[in-house]
């Protein structure tokens, strides 16, 4: 597909009609940065969103989901340094008050207000330092608040996250920038961390809706850090029509052109989650092919990415591939192990589900003393692919995980 499609630096504000600000609330007493966040446009946007599948669901992402079906979104409000996460009845009427509190400041409707929170879980809100923060939260706001919002709502991430791109559609120039925060608790399902997106371009809700969907799940839904999924993971896009372009649909001519662009700049942004992995030091492709169907490829993959085994093994640049075929086998593909081929960086490390001849244990070390590298599995056994996205596992992520509640 032809396209015009440019990266510009920037982020969530650099669509047209976007301001951001972010300040420090205290609320986590021990955390050295901003820690309360708003992304507002200057009118009301369409909005999309997906959240978690975990059955255990912060306040806010309830309130999110909610609030999505009015299907608009003028503010979303963050706050790092507190999960209000299994927080109870009291939980979500934090999370109500923080949108109420939004609203009354910018003087919008509730519904319009959007609430997301990261960090520890089970801990209640300090609503009382949300309240006194606001109002100098607001009177920050700025076209040039998107790289605050961006540090502000990091929380184990070592570096700020951001994407923009700029497409011309409909005949104007629109832009599509986006920030995310993830490090650590990263196995995705329907989304991943939190992600905001927002664009210029004036977008049909439902169309959104699809759009963003598939763009998640060509991104943010195959990166893996460490095979746990949050409670609190969501992912907004707004789009505020402020470009001047006529309303994109699935049947407009640039439509294609448009989701192109979401999913770059998703893509981009889920990428940078594994590099920044807490305690990673590589960052390695998983790619399965000749699987029986795209389901198969898909298990197969996401048990290699996430395997400890598999995944200390890169840390350590251990070439052990036996670790490899037997993920591949509990993974519940269905395969034919004396069909199995492994590469590495197109080194073969396995054929026939056995060691292959020709590649000495040194070309394979070789490999996986890269930074980045690729581990290609061929299952032989059909036409169903997949890729993965993962890092490896590292002591240092045992002690930041060890020490992050205290």
């Amino acid at each position: 597909m032809k396209t015009d499609q440019k990266y510009i630096e920037g982020g969530v504000t650099s669509p047209a009609g976007f301001k951001a600000a972010a300040v420090r609330a205290g609320i986590k007493e021990s955390r050295k940065r901003d820690d309360l966040s708003l992304i507002v446009s200057d009118l009301p946007a369409t909005v999309a969103g997906t959240f978690t599948s975990n059955r255990v669901k912060a306040p806010p992402v309830k309130l999110c989901e909610r609030n999505l079906i009015w299907g608009q979104a003028q503010a979303i409000i963050i706050n790092a340094g507190c999960a209000n996460a299994c927080t109870g009845e009291q939980g979500f009427q934090d999370a109500e008050r923080m949108a109420d509190l939004t609203a009354s400041t910018l003087n919008i409707g509730k519904n319009l207000v959007f609430v997301c929170s990261t960090g520890t879980i089970g801990i209640p809100l300090p609503m009382n330092k949300i309240e006194s923060a606001l109002p100098g939260l607001a009177q920050a706001l700025s076209s040039a608040g998107g790289a605050a919002v961006a540090e502000a709502i990091l929380t184990t991430d070592l570096v700020k996250k951001e994407v923009a791109v700029t497409v011309t559609l409909d005949g104007k120039r629109v832009t599509i920038a986006g920030i995310t925060k993830g490090s650590g608790m990263i196995a995705p399902n329907m989304a991943t961390m939190l992600a905001f997106i927002t664009t210029d371009a004036a977008v049909d809700q439902r169309s959104l809706q699809d759009c963003l969907r598939h763009a998640v799940d060509h991104s943010f839904n195959r990166i893996i850090v460490d095979g746990d999924e949050s409670t609190n993971d969501t992912v907004l896009m707004l789009a505020n029509g402020a470009a001047g372009t006529g309303l994109l649909q699935k049947k407009h001519p640039d439509w294609k052109k448009f989701c192109h662009a979401v999913e770059t700049v998703c893509h981009e942004l889920a990428i940078k989650i594994v590099k920044d992995g807490e305690g990673a030091t590589k960052f390695v492709t998983v790619t399965v092919t000749g699987a029986a169907t795209r389901h198969d490829a898909h298990m197969a993959a996401r048990a290699i990415a996430k395997s400890p085994l598999v995944k200390t093994a890169w840390n350590g640049g251990d070439p052990n591939w036996g670790r490899i075929m037997a993920a591949i086998g509990y993974s519940g593909a269905r395969i034919e192990e004396s069909r199995v081929n492994i590469t590495f960086d197109g080194v073969l490390a396995v054929q026939g589900g056995k060691a292959a001849s020709g590649s000495s244990l040194k070309d394979l070390e070789a490999v996986y003393a890269k930074k980045e590298f690729t581990v290609a599995v061929d299952l032989q056994s059909g036409k169903g692919s997949y890729t993965a996205y993962t890092c490896d596992l590292s002591q240092a992520y045992v002690s930041i995980n060890a020490e992050y509640m205290t």
